[in-house]
């Protein structure tokens, strides 16, 4: 079986998983469709350059960037307004620390809504159909063989986490151009590492082929109340040292924050700033403490988003948004050093 007839069989898989569960788009018990990504429409970010500016792309998915008054799961419409607002603000401040290092391609997915209600079965559902669709058409048509990078935050993380267990396991050749999955804002777990062996978590600055997570915490959250681990402890990275270690990093040593600023009442993000954030992990509860973060800036920015206090979800990547950049360069420079363009794994692989 070829790699996009593997794809092809996944794809499908995941449609019938979708229509059996409560979110099914079609009439009757019919199979939920992906979006078309063949149309530019559906794509965040989609380079366009005849020669690609880089030899590895980034691949990314935003966090959740829409949301209802409906206390029940709902899934938005791939052209809902409030997402297509929303979506570049999170790439604004996510996406651009890696398009220094590749290519980047973002494509726009349907998402749920925010419900506590059986959420984590829910993300699995549509948005990960959506997602997966998105990520074989770019291998397929877009990619043409290079090294790439996985990033997700949040919402777009735990779809993520999807397409590693599920599409890349179903086609290891491509799981093979893999250089680094960013999956920030969600807990990848022991349990989840030893039901998908064909994955493995990062342990320093430049192993390639692996996973980089964290969950920022400030001190005083109560275990258990942070809802964006979903009751889970996650393994933890740090992003200053990029060890697993638990010794306190300052933030001296941090290379830069892409911070907010507020202007005519506006929150405004960026440019790239001090680094703001020290970092130290906490490996009894899974997270990645700050205890230096302006906590006035975070309680205006998290207004109304229902975190508590000490829950810095929104900052995962912006704290440590210059050293993101760093390092995914670092495992950008490793992964060509093992896998030279000459190489059968550095040319293209199974189409």
């Amino acid at each position: 079986m070829t790699s996009r007839d593997t794809a092809t069989a996944w794809l499908r898989f995941v449609a019938v998983l979708t229509s059996a569960g409560a979110f099914a788009c079609g009439p009757g018990n019919e199979a939920p469709q992906a979006s078309d990504y063949s149309l530019a429409a559906h794509w965040l970010a989609l380079p366009i350059a005849p020669v690609p500016a880089y030899p590895v792309d980034v691949f990314y998915l935003y966090p959740t960037a829409w949301t209802s008054t409906d206390s029940n799961p709902q899934i938005c419409a791939i052209d809902e307004p409030s997402m297509l607002v929303q979506a570049p603000q999170a790439y604004q401040r996510q996406a651009t620390a890696f398009a220094t290092v590749g290519n980047v391609y973002a494509p726009f997915y349907r998402q749920d809504n925010l419900s506590s209600v059986d959420r984590w079965n829910v993300i699995a559902s549509i948005p990960t159909l959506d997602a997966t669709a998105a990520f074989d058409y770019y291998i397929q048509n877009y990619n043409d063989g290079r090294p790439f990078i996985l990033v997700g935050h949040s919402q777009g993380a735990t779809v993520l986490t999807n397409i590693l267990s599920g599409y890349l396991r179903q086609n290891p050749a491509v799981l093979a151009r893999m250089v680094a999955a960013y999956v920030i804002g969600s807990p990848i777990t022991t349990q989840f590492l030893s039901s998908n062996p064909h994955l493995k978590f990062a342990t320093g600055a430049d192993d390639v082929g692996v996973i980089v997570s964290w969950n920022t915490e400030g001190p005083g959250v109560v275990p258990g109340t942070n809802p964006v681990l979903y009751g889970m402890v996650g393994l933890v990275i740090n992003p200053i040292s990029w060890s697993r270690t638990t010794e306190h990093v300052p933030a001296s040593l941090g290379l830069g924050s892409f911070m907010p600023s507020v202007v005519g009442g506006n929150v405004v993000w960026g440019p790239v700033g001090p680094q703001v954030c020290d970092a130290q992990i906490d490996t009894v509860n899974g997270v990645l403490l700050c205890t230096t973060a302006p906590q006035a800036l975070m309680d205006l920015v998290d207004k109304g988003s229902g975190f508590p206090k000490g829950v810095y979800h929104t900052f995962d990547i912006p704290f440590f948004y210059a050293n993101l950049g760093e390092n995914a360069a670092t495992r950008v420079q490793r992964y060509l050093s093992l896998h030279p363009p000459s190489s059968p794994t550095g040319q293209a692989a199974a189409r």
